[in-house]
């Protein structure tokens, strides 16, 4: 969809879309996941703990940095991530609202 498309939803339907596209990859979700369970940041780790190539786990790295989700700082000559609290506490309200919205709704027709 082209950008002028999206001037046509609201701007809570534009980040939906937007949170939604940054999670399409399991291998997001997977380092999501991994990065969760930490208490600080990882530096390297992460390429340990997937299947992937490291420069496959750089391109999902640099996805969800630029979606906001996580953090990364040079530490000498490696990066160290983390989850960017904020927006994580942020997208995880949009979704849950999103979710619960018409959640009474008993439509049986489908």
């Amino acid at each position: 969809m082209g950008k002028s498309k999206n001037e046509s939803f609201s701007d809570t339907q534009n980040t939906i879309a937007k949170i939604a596209k940054g999670l399409s990859h399991p291998a997001r979700i997977a380092i999501l996941e991994y990065l969760l369970t930490k208490d600080s940041c990882v530096c390297g780790d992460i390429v340990d703990e997937l299947p992937l190539a490291q420069a496959t786990v750089s391109q999902h790295l640099k996805e969800l940095k630029e979606l906001g989700l996580i953090k990364g700082e040079i530490s000498g000559t490696k990066v160290c991530y983390c989850i960017n609290q904020s927006n994580w506490t942020a997208y995880k309200t949009i979704l849950a609202n999103f979710f619960e919205y018409n959640s009474n709704v008993t439509n049986v027709c489908c």
